[in-house]
């Protein structure tokens, strides 16, 4: 039998994965209305670590105050409880 059918079969993983810094929606809460939210915004907080790596905002939690997104990934129930707050979010 040859080599390649002894030896046992692995996955791919990818040498640079890519590793969003996560923000919930209940560290958003604690803002002041109208916020505008951007990476440097969020560092400046600590609430992410770099802003060289991307972040993503997720919908863990309650947002009863109006914020802006500028830019990162938001999932779609953090989009939805945005919107339904009187908040902006960037088009999809």
């Amino acid at each position: 039998m040859p080599l390649a059918k002894r030896l046992p079969k692995v996955g791919f993983r990818s040498k640079r994965p890519v590793l969003n810094q996560v923000v919930d929606l209940k560290q958003l809460d604690q803002l002041e209305n109208g916020t505008v939210i951007n990476a440097a915004f969020l560092k400046s907080q600590g609430l992410i670590e770099s802003i060289h790596k991307p972040f993503k905002i997720l919908g863990d939690g309650e947002l009863k105050k109006s914020v802006v997104i500028e830019e990162g990934s938001i999932s779609l129930t953090a989009r939805e409880k945005i919107l339904k707050a009187g908040g902006k979010v960037p088009a999809a």
